[in-house]
């Protein structure tokens, strides 16, 4: 059985069974869940409104440090940017504005403003987002043309690696949790939307747009 990729159109082939099937693409080197098998848009929002988002949790705050620090060292204040995939906390720009940082926040459930989805930004982030995407390519086609030319994207996911066991991996269990990612994924990627540099430092991942000289 083979599937074609959500990101790159390539064709994939089955890479795990259990309760969900999970297919990885020839080209990419994306995982994917069988889009027969994706959740309901009710079922995914009920299961983000069940997650614990106290923004006054200091673990909460310290699990998203390593995309707040980073922003705050190479943004400024001045800067305009948006919180993409927000949450109902919308932690990131939470701690961001204790700052005073400028960001405002989209979220398709629960921060809905589409009016945010036309204009320009300095920089986007997008904590524990990705992963969820059913459409990957069109979201990050999205994300691109929403970047001004010397702008980043800021990103936190877990990719996936070959020394990593699929079968006891605790971040497929996530019934939301539907494309994951590897460097080859992210370089893909990179090469694709004609972004200048991509970073892969653990969690975090930075896609930076083309400069202007």
């Amino acid at each position: 059985m083979k599937k074609e990729c959500p990101l790159c159109s390539s064709s994939a082939k089955i890479f795990y069974e259990a309760k969900q099937t999970y297919f990885q693409c020839n080209t990419c080197c994306g995982i994917f869940v069988d889009p027969a098998q994706l959740p309901s848009t009710k079922s995914e929002k009920a299961r983000y409104e069940i997650h614990s988002d106290d923004t006054n949790d200091m673990g909460y705050r310290k699990f998203v440090s390593p995309l707040t620090s980073v922003i705050i060292r190479e943004c400024n204040e001045k800067s305009l940017g948006l919180d993409f995939g927000a949450g109902a906390s919308a932690i990131v720009s939470t701690i961001l504005k204790e700052s005073n940082y400028s960001i405002v926040n989209y979220d398709p459930y629960f921060h809905i403003y589409p009016e945010l989805l036309t204009k320009k930004y300095d920089y986007i982030s997008s904590c524990e987002v990705v992963e969820h995407f059913y459409t990957p390519y069109k979201e990050f086609t999205l994300l691109k043309n929403l970047l001004h030319p010397h702008a980043k994207i800021y990103i936190m996911t877990e990719p996936y690696h070959e020394g990593i066991n699929f079968a006891s991996w605790y971040y497929k269990n996530d019934p939301t949790h539907v494309f994951f990612y590897s460097k080859e994924t992210f370089l893909w990627i990179k090469n694709e939307f004609n972004f200048t540099d991509v970073t892969i430092d653990g969690r975090l991942i930075i896609f930076e747009n083309e400069r202007v000289f």
